[in-house]
């Protein structure tokens, strides 16, 4: 995989947090082909590090309007894919 920077669209979490998001997406990415699967790794990641429960949406084209918690959101481009996770629930 081309090392590709990330574009950050709007975040609402740590530099900390915002810098794993990227990290994980791009090791998701390196394994996995298909968005769903990308999605998981990413939701598996960041349930497993930072407590349920996280919401991943991995695509080229989707509109969203989510209600998340304070500092866990993150919208993302890595590569021409768009991330997007947050925790809610």
């Amino acid at each position: 995989m081309e090392c590709k920077k990330a574009v950050v669209k709007n975040a609402d979490m740590s530099d900390d947090m915002q810098q794993c998001a990227v990290d994980t997406a791009a090791q998701a990415m390196t394994e996995y082909s298909i968005e769903k699967d990308i999605a998981a790794y990413i939701k598996k990641h960041f349930d497993k590090n930072y407590g349920p429960t996280w919401h991943c949406v991995v695509g080229k084209n989707f509109g969203s309007y989510v209600t998340h918690e304070t500092n866990n959101f993150i919208y993302f481009y890595l590569q021409n894919v768009a991330v997007q996770l947050f925790k809610s629930g």
